[in-house]
């Protein structure tokens, strides 16, 4: 008799444990306006587990690059995308280009990296195969017009479990020294 009491009090406790307690960090990558210091990488956590990754990218000789985007789905999971655009904006600023879909694949972590399912356009959602720990999904763009100086690219947000959340805006520069564009902070 008395656990029926207590349960109209011990239930919003119940249901607030189950919930995520996400907060995106570094959503803007540069942390100064000279964005001078060159990035191997950057990864961006997002709740449930998952993530973005992305490393420098492939400078082509007409002035614009090739860019490849990695998202770690855990099993179970999903996320759909809000948009299904990549934007190349100027810092903080307006688009100026909209990257075109080279590849888009997904793999499991277990699997052969040459075993791999190729998709012709950014789907409506990422999902994870139940054969593995996690899903890869990665994505290859390219923007072909003579990129600026310095200019950000922005992944599509998503939608994980009815709540949208931002995904970092990746911040690229143009770096002389190394005759190729890449990440910077």
């Amino acid at each position: 008799m008395r656990l029926c009491y207590s349960i109209p009090f011990v239930l919003p406790l119940l249901l607030s444990a189950c919930g995520d307690s996400y907060t995106p960090v570094d959503v803007y990558m540069a942390k100064t306006p000279e964005c001078k210091d060159w990035q191997e990488g950057s990864r961006f956590e997002l709740p449930r587990g998952m993530s973005i990754s992305t490393t420098p990218p492939v400078t082509l000789p007409d002035g614009g690059a090739e860019f490849t985007f990695v998202y770690l789905v855990p099993r179970g999971e999903r996320a759909m995308f809000v948009t299904r655009d990549y934007h190349v904006t100027e810092p903080q600023g307006p688009v100026i280009a909209k990257a075109e879909l080279v590849t888009f694949y997904q793999r499991t972590t277990n699997s052969p990296a040459e075993i791999v399912e190729a998709i012709p356009k950014v789907p409506d959602m990422l999902i994870a195969g139940a054969t593995g720990a996690e899903t890869i999904w990665r994505v290859r763009l390219r923007v072909t017009q003579k990129l600026p100086d310095r200019f950000d690219v922005v992944p599509p947000a998503f939608e994980i479990a009815l709540n949208k959340y931002p995904v970092r805006t990746f911040t690229y520069r143009y770096f002389p020294d190394r005759k190729a564009y890449g990440l910077c902070r």
